[in-house]
C-alpha cells in the first residue's frame, strides 16, 4: 500500500526586520498541518522597491508551482505592505495587521510602528543585558568557571551532552538570563551528593537528564566507539545523576523528546528568576 503524498507549498516569511518573528509564528501555525513546505525568509524588506521585488518572486513561484504560496508578513511600513497586498498572488497572512489594529482600537492609542525588537540597539538596556548574559553563559559553560555563581539566574546540572549548553544560550538570548551549566562527572557520583560549589545556590539549580540510548547516539557522534559513548556508561551516568538529583531535592526533567523552547519554559516556571517579571 503506497504512502499518500503530502501536499507541498512554498512558504514566504517577509519582514522589514530580521524575519525571525514571522518565521517563528508561521512555523507554529504550519506545525498544525501535515504538509511539506519549502521555506523562504525575506528579511529587511524596508522599501517600496524591495517590496516590488518580493511580489515578483512570490508571483513567479505561484506560476512555476501552479499553486498559491503561503506568505506570512510582519511588515510595519504600511506603504511597503500595500505593495505586497495589492500585487502578491500568494495567500497573505498579515500578522501585525491581525493583532495590532484591534489592539489600537481597544487601547485607544496608536502603536509606535517600530521595526524589529530593538529600534536602536546602542540605546537598549534589554539588548545590553542579553549580550552580557550570552557572555556569562559562554564563560560558565561546562563548569569552566565556578566563580560568580551567585550572579547566575539559573544553574543547570546534568551529565555531559544532556542539553545544558543550548538551553543556557537560549535562556541568555531569549530572556537575558545569566545561566551557568555544571556537568556531573564520575567524581560527583562517587561522593553521592551535590557538588559543594552548588550547595549555596540550590534554589537556582535545575537538572537535565536524557534517555541513555539517546545519549549514547549523541556521544558517539562526538567520540565514536569510546567508553564515554558506550551504552553501559551512559546508563550508569544517567542513573547516578537522576539518583543524585532526587536525593538533593533538585527539580529536573528529561530532555529526550523536548524542544529547547519547552525545556526553557519548564525551567522558568520552576525557578522563576527574580530578573523576570511574571
Amino acid at each position: 500500500m503506497s504512502t499518500p503524498t503530502l501536499p507541498q507549498r512554498t512558504v514566504f516569511f517577509i519582514s522589514d526586520g530580521t524575519g525571525i518573528t514571522a518565521e517563528t509564528f508561521g512555523n507554529a501555525i504550519l506545525a498544525q498541518f501535515e504538509m511539506k513546505s519549502r521555506h523562504v525568509r525575506l528579511p529587511f524588506i524596508d522599501s517600496v522597491d524591495k517590496a516590488h521585488q518580493v511580489v515578483r518572486q512570490v508571483n513567479h513561484t505561484a506560476v512555476t508551482e501552479g499553486r498559491k504560496p503561503i506568505v506570512f508578513t510582519t511588515l510595519v511600513n504600511e506603504e511597503v505592505l500595500k505593495v505586497i497586498q495589492d500585487g502578491c498572488q500568494g495567500m497573505l497572512l498579515d500578522m501585525f495587521g491581525t493583532f495590532v489594529h484591534p489592539l489600537e482600537q481597544e487601547l485607544g492609542i496608536t502603536s509606535n510602528h517600530r521595526i524589529g525588537r530593538f529600534s536602536d540597539v546602542s540605546k537598549s538596556k534589554e539588548y545590553d543585558d542579553r549580550i552580557e548574559a550570552i557572555n556569562f553563559a559562554l564563560a560558565h559553560d561546562d563548569g569552566q568557571s565556578h566563580r560568580d555563581l551567585e550572579s547566575s539566574d539559573v544553574i543547570l546540572i546534568g551529565v555531559s551532552r544532556s542539553g545544558k549548553t543550548p538551553t543556557s544560550l537560549y535562556l541568555a538570548m531569549q530572556y537575558g538570563l545569566k545561566a551557568s551549566n555544571y556537568p556531573l562527572i564520575p567524581e560527583d557520583f562517587e561522593r553521592r551528593q551535590l557538588p559543594p560549589a552548588l550547595i549555596p545556590h540550590r534554589k537556582k539549580v535545575f537538572g537535565l537528564s536524557i534517555q541513555p540510548e539517546r545519549l549514547s547516539v549523541i556521544r558517539n557522534e562526538r567520540r565514536p566507539n569510546s567508553r564515554y559513548a558506550s551504552i553501559e556508561n551512559c546508563r550508569m551516568e544517567v542513573s547516578e545523576a537522576e539518583a543524585m538529583m532526587r536525593r538533593a531535592g533538585i527539580r529536573w526533567l528529561s530532555t529526550t523528546t523536548k524542544s529547547i523552547e519547552e525545556i526553557a519554559t519548564t525551567i522558568l516556571q520552576e525557578i522563576r528568576p527574580e530578573r523576570l517579571v511574571y
